[in-house]
């Protein structure tokens, strides 16, 4: 229990609330309502501290510290999005020993699964979506048919490239059911652009999603969720609540696209629009940048094609000339040389030619 107690300590408590409804997701529901004056604020406040919730009242333990991640991301600034508080207190609560056991276990395969999707550019948070399908186990069987780690129907592994017959099931090979759900998920990312639109797709697919949107109105998961099958944003929101159990915080995986737009900063949400094969990311060099370059003097000066480089770094323009304004550059090796040795004539001629444009809309402009 003290390990669960310390699961988001360290942050700032903003809410308390009881549970609203349970882990079988029936639909929303008005919370409970507590004060929030300053006498109040203080007094929760000193109950942060390891232990004294316990003491104060061992029954608002657990929950009053799942929302300490209300307001306040974890370091890398991804913040919980109160909608999930609920059914992720109430999840983590009842499956809290057997995610452990996962964790105790699963480090062979989180290694292997995090080298895979490094090598098809995929966030390694997606590693969890492993867990909540099968929790690891390559002899995993759905009711429905899905098998393996990754819990793939025949049809979608056979369209994925793996084996599935009377003799072979490649389903059950960890390697190749990794890959084979890596390109998967990057299909994906590539027609939904949205890490938790993409959760609720791997469950239920795509018309769904596509259905919900348009009901909806929306491509806000938490907006869009109650168009969804009940068993997808269960889905969705077991993945959040086993990446907060394992990590201690969210990523760009737990956040809608316009939640990780506001909260995390530098490329974090461009570098997945890459369209790289696996060997091209194997093949390249990544470094971070900040300051006022451009995409086209720096493919200038390292021999690339415009539409080349902007394959390798999307957005790279509009990254940099935001208030991030940081940039994790991938180039192959051989470009990758050839900026670091011109890195000071690139920024140099960058500036140059932001100038340059400034100049030119002010004269528009007049």
């Amino acid at each position: 229990m003290c390990n669960k107690r310390l699961l988001l300590l360290g942050l700032t408590l903003v809410v308390l609330s009881g549970w609203v409804y349970p882990s079988n997701d029936p639909g929303p529901a008005a919370g409970h309502n507590f004060p929030h004056s300053s006498a109040d604020t203080e007094r929760l406040a000193g109950l942060t501290a390891p232990g004294a919730l316990a003491k104060a009242n061992p029954q608002l333990t657990f929950s009053s510290e799942l929302f300490l991640a209300t307001e306040i991301g974890g370091t890398n600034g991804a913040r919980l999005n109160p909608k999930a508080l609920n059914f992720i207190e109430d999840y983590v609560k009842e499956n809290w020993d057997e995610l452990q056991l996962v964790r105790t276990t699963g480090g062979p395969y989180f290694h292997l699964i995090e080298n895979i999707l490094a090598q098809y550019d995929l966030p390694k948070e997606l590693k969890y979506l492993a867990v909540i399908e099968s929790n690891l186990k390559p002899s995993a069987r759905s009711r429905v048919g899905a098998v393996g780690p990754w819990q793939l129907m025949p049809q979608t592994a056979r369209d994925l490239g793996l084996k599935v017959n009377r003799n072979v099931d490649e389903r059950r090979n960890y390697v190749k059911s990794t890959r084979a759900a890596a390109l998967y998920l990057k299909d994906l990312y590539r027609q939904l652009g949205d890490w938790l639109l993409v959760i609720a797709a791997y469950n239920t697919g795509t018309a769904n999603v596509f259905h919900a949107i348009k009901k909806s109105g929306s491509r806000n998961f938490w907006d869009l969720q109650y168009y969804l099958p009940l068993e997808s944003r269960i889905h969705v929101k077991k993945f959040i609540g086993t990446q907060y159990v394992f990590e201690g915080q969210g990523s760009v995986t737990t956040l809608t696209r316009d939640e990780a737009m506001d909260q995390l900063s530098g490329s974090a949400m461009y570098v997945f629009h890459r369209q790289l094969s696996p060997a091209e990311v194997n093949g390249a060099r990544t470094v971070t940048v900040s300051g006022k370059y451009t995409a086209d003097v720096i493919a200038r000066y390292v021999m690339m094609d415009s539409v080349e480089f902007n394959r390798y770094n999307p957005d790279f323009d509009k990254v940099m000339a935001s208030s991030n304004n940081s940039y994790d550059l991938k180039l192959p090796a051989d470009k990758m040389d050839l900026f670091e040795a011109n890195k000071y004539q690139i920024l140099t001629a960058s500036m140059q030619q932001l100038n340059a444009n400034n100049d030119l809309a002010q004269v528009a402009v007049k």
